[in-house]
Parts: C-alpha cells; sequence; structure tokens
C-alpha cells in the first residue's frame, strides 16, 4: 500500500545498519495485528479506514520498542513519517487538501455534513470509531462543521495490544492535516490523553 514506502524510507534513514531487519519485521508483526481492523476496509462508518495506517504505526513502534528505542525516539521517526506522508506532495495535491473546506462552505456544505452525520455516528464494527458530526454555526465558530470523536478506533487497537501509551502521537498530527486544509484546529482534549472524548473544532486561516 502507499503509505508503507514512508515508514520504510524514514526506517532505513534513521537505521541505515538494521534496517534490513526492521522493515521485514514491521511487515510481519503488520499482518499480526492486521485481523483485528480487517473489518475497516468495508465498514459502514469511513472513519474506521484510518485503522489500516494506524496498524502499520503500532507494528512500527513495537518492533522499534522491542530494538531498544525509547519513547522520545520512537514519537520523533513516528511524527516524521507521518508528516511526510501528509505533506502536498504537489500543488494540485495541496489543492485538493483545501477543497473540503470550499465544499463545505458552498451550499452543498450542509448537504455533506448531514452525510457525514449520518455515516459516522454510528459503529461500523465495535473495535472501530464513533464520531458526532456537529453542524451548529454557533457551536463551529461559523463554519457548520465540526466533529467529537466518541469512540476512538486507534486508541482501541492501541489499549488492545498493550501500546497504549503511544496512541496520543497520532493526536499531534491533527493540527498540521487541519492546517494543510486551511483551517486552525481548536481542541480541548483527546481520549488518548485522558478527555471523555476528542472535539475538532475550526477556524478558516
Amino acid at each position: 500500500m502507499s503509505f508503507k514506502k514512508y515508514f520504510h524510507h524514514a526506517v532505513r534513514r534513521r537505521y541505515p545498519a538494521d534496517a534490513h531487519q526492521l522493515c521485514p519485521a514491521i511487515e510481519s508483526r503488520y499482518r499480526d495485528i492486521f485481523s483485528d481492523i480487517a473489518f475497516a476496509r468495508k465498514s459502514v462508518n469511513p472513519v474506521d479506514r484510518r485503522l489500516d495506517f494506524t496498524a502499520y504505526f503500532l507494528a512500527t513502534i513495537q518492533v522499534l520498542e522491542r530494538h531498544g528505542e525509547r519513547f522520545e525516539q520512537i514519537r520523533y521517526l513516528c511524527l516524521d513519517i507521518t508528516q511526510d506522508y501528509v505533506r502536498p506532495k504537489n500543488r494540485l495535491h495541496a489543492w485538493l487538501k483545501r477543497l473540503p473546506v470550499q465544499i463545505i462552505k458552498s451550499p452543498f456544505g450542509g448537504l455533506i455534513a448531514r452525510f457525514m452525520k449520518k455515516k459516522t455516528g454510528r459503529l461500523g464494527h465495535p473495535d472501530g470509531f464513533l464520531v458526532e458530526v456537529i453542524t451548529n454555526p454557533a457551536e463551529t465558530n461559523g463554519l457548520g462543521y465540526g466533529f467529537d470523536i466518541v469512540e476512538c478506533g486507534i486508541c482501541k487497537l492501541f489499549q488492545k495490544h498493550g501500546a497504549f501509551k503511544y496512541a496520543a502521537i497520532l493526536c499531534e498530527v491533527d493540527k498540521l492535516t487541519s492546517s494543510l486544509a486551511g483551517l486552525e484546529l481548536i481542541r480541548s482534549g483527546t481520549i488518548a490523553n485522558g478527555a471523555e472524548k476528542c472535539d475538532f473544532r475550526f477556524r478558516v486561516i
């Protein structure tokens, strides 16, 4: 899959002497984890599709941990991977990342928000996401779109595999992905950091 090359590239760059062992080990660990997220590819909840990437992220963390790496070293590498992955590769890619905001602000924005509310507001699987989409402009800084993650599939997966302390690393990427979409993320907490929900509110920048 396309995201795997970003992991392998980062591992080869950071561990040139050990990459020939680490990359296959990550792939093997991912295959072990995959049975827990196989549902995501066909889930009725589109947010669950993030779990394929998440499983590879988890596999990388666990292989590096077994390799003797400390938390901060693992965090640094994982943030490097995710930032490289989400960063636009060309002008068209950058435009596509900003397109959803333009659609939300268009006359069709309300329809799309209500569609997403219907699709993400139910569990596609007990191990997946449950998301409450907020469409009230008064609650969303006038944008008419925000959301709360009420149940986090990432946290569930990491908890199941004894790696919950690493789940918050993925939360750190949310501000970057929001800014690439032309939005400032306004958030009070995340489940991975002990909050009851992950609240996503935005301001157009």
